[in-house]
């Protein structure tokens, strides 16, 4: 049976699958609204954004286009960034205005050496 044919049955001169439609497990299924904040899934990233209170001007373009509710708001105001579920898509840095620039993504690898000693990220 070749590659083509794979996972099929040949009934009657034609194809037929083996499992029907029916027999299929259903998939992106969410069981209850809101169990996305009940799954980790920051350790996903390969790059972390960072934000900088000082530079930031609350325009709140980072909350609105964040896809994982990532930016943590307080009192109307951009509080940080809730790295639990942040998958480090960039999409918060690309929406700050070029002239504030208050977040920046930086890899993980340089925040481990934050970290360990080395303070200076830029």
């Amino acid at each position: 049976m070749s590659d083509a044919t794979q996972g099929a049955s040949e009934k009657e001169g034609r194809l037929e699958p083996r499992h029907g439609w029916r027999d299929m497990p259903l998939g992106g299924v969410i069981p209850k609204a809101g169990s996305a904040t009940e799954y980790e899934t920051g350790d996903w990233r390969s790059i972390r954004p960072l934000h900088s209170k000082e530079r930031c001007i609350n325009c709140l373009l980072c909350w609105v286009y964040c896809p994982d509710a990532a930016i943590r708001l307080q009192d109307g105001k951009v509080e940080g960034i809730d790295y639990e579920h942040c998958k480090g898509c960039g999409i918060c840095a690309k929406e700050c205005p070029q002239k504030v620039h208050a977040i920046e993504m930086v890899p993980e690898g340089r925040i481990k050496e934050m970290e360990a000693g080395d303070r200076d990220v830029r």
